[in-house]
């Protein structure tokens, strides 16, 4: 029954729950002993409330047994990266500085979740104040990769990452400001959704940087992800999922996009794409414009928007901070305000031409997730600091800019390395097209596996 349980994904489990196939205290019981032995041998959890969480399980459970109307995700158990907050319990955001920090107010999403049936179970493990795509936290320490535990996980979002890959929970929420749920999710083997910017309410949601953070999920397939994004937005992104994508059309953007694209990483998209004109995609070449611009606009963003927050951290607790993460966020003290503005005044017409250049007449564009194959911890933390800041701009090569942008992205797995880690591509729309990117992604699921592929440390056998 563990094993089962465990196997199961985000909508077959609700499914499975609302019929009464399962009981919700079971699918609790079975995730909270996941998350306490597998979840800490990847040191993938934060902390948990088991007693809070089965006692919801139960009333869930008395609830469907009295022949009430069922929300969509009735009790489903569920944990999240830690920075959502729920009004007096404890949110580190993955920091020293703010380790007894207890929210006094409970984030919309959260509460979104909650009218939905889906049960909290705790909180996930995060890079430090969200501020790596690595997963790299110098005071909780590192994230484990399921698929092999020497490498990275991706980041921000890491324990979202390795909790839904390990199947140690169904689905998670996360957060994006520069990849920071694709990272994960295309590290780890998963579908990670980054919605339009302001799409998802983000109060109560430990911020990073207002003009680029969004909340979205990480889950197994394109359906999990379009129930979880239809709760927290109140919208409906599944009913369409299975129309189809014959007649679309996806650009596969060149240059800036292929600079340091590693030719195992090239192969595997490739087949991505071969997969999807089988199913009745026409794909067309476009050019991307000066990413530099981009890039440099959007870290203006992030650094004087971050800096803000933690300015006075910054000059009180400065010893608190990862070398790593601190200098992430002083530069922000120092540009001029004249600066900041022209940026945030720039965005809709950059954007609007990167549109025109990289998707121009179809419906998505297709680009990497990550340019290289997954790195190892050791080269992210270690070694020649120039040689770290190097693999690390190579993470974020093809994510940060979409976050200036505003636009919605998902990664998708598409195979494995030499080294049996995920490769993953990204689908990337116009402003509101989630619907369309999980359309496409959920048909390449229909005729592929890798989303189906259960790493060794999960520990299911």
């Amino acid at each position: 029954m563990t094993q089962s349980i465990a196997s199961l994904d985000l909508c077959t489990l609700a499914d499975a729950i609302a019929a009464g196939d399962i009981t919700s205290v079971a699918a609790t019981q079975v995730t909270l002993d996941r998350l306490e032995t597998v979840g800490r041998k990847l040191n993938a959890v934060v902390r948990l409330d088991g007693a809070r969480a089965l006692q919801a399980a139960d009333a869930a459970d008395r609830l469907r047994a009295g022949g009430a109307a069922l929300p969509p995700l009735h009790g489903v158990p569920l944990a999240h990266k830690d920075l959502f907050y729920r009004a007096g319990d404890l949110s580190a955001g993955g920091s020293k500085i703010r380790s007894d920090f207890r929210a006094d107010t409970t984030a919309t999403v959260m509460h979104r979740l909650d009218a939905a049936g889906a049960l909290d179970l705790g909180r996930l493990q995060l890079a430090e104040f969200a501020l790596s795509p690595t997963g790299y936290n110098e005071h909780n320490g590192h994230a484990l990769n399921p698929w092999n535990p020497a490498h990275v996980p991706g980041g921000s979002s890491s324990g979202s990452g390795v909790a839904v890959a390990a199947r140690l929970v169904a689905g998670s929420l996360g957060t994006d400001t520069g990849g920071s749920l694709r990272h994960p999710g295309a590290m780890c083997g998963l579908v990670g959704l980054k919605p339009t910017w302001g799409l998802v309410p983000t109060d109560g949601v430990m911020p990073l940087s207002a003009s680029l953070d969004c909340t979205g999920p990480l889950t197994r397939t394109a359906r999990d992800s379009a129930r979880l994004l239809s709760v927290i937005t109140s919208g409906d992104y599944e009913s369409g999922l299975g129309d189809g994508i014959k007649g679309m059309t996806i650009a596969i953007p060149g240059g800036y996009y292929r600079e340091l694209l590693h030719p195992l990483i090239a192969a595997r998209l490739e087949q991505a794409v071969v997969a999807l004109r089988g199913l009745g995609v026409t794909t067309i070449e476009t050019a991307p414009p000066d990413m530099a611009v981009i890039n440099a606009l959007m870290h203006l963003l992030m650094s004087v928007e971050a800096a803000a927050i933690h300015r006075r951290w910054l000059i009180e607790r400065p010893q608190d901070y990862a070398d790593q993460v601190r200098s992430r966020i002083e530069p922000g003290l120092f540009y001029p305000a004249t600066r900041y503005v022209e940026a945030l005044s720039l965005r809709a017409q950059i954007t609007q031409g990167w549109i025109a250049s990289c998707i121009g007449a179809a419906d998505l564009a297709l680009l990497p997730a990550i340019s290289i194959p997954v790195p190892t911890i050791e080269a992210t933390t270690q070694g020649d600091p120039a040689d770290v800041a190097r693999v690390i701009g190579q993470v974020t090569h093809c994510t940060r800019g979409i976050n200036y942008l505003g636009l919605p992205a998902a990664s998708a797995p598409c195979g494995f390395d030499a080294a049996g880690l995920p490769v993953a591509f990204q689908l990337v729309g116009r402003p509101y097209a989630e619907a369309t990117i999980l359309r496409a992604i959920h048909a390449y699921q229909g005729v592929t596996d890798w989303h189906q592929r259960v790493p060794d440390a999960a520990e299911l056998n």
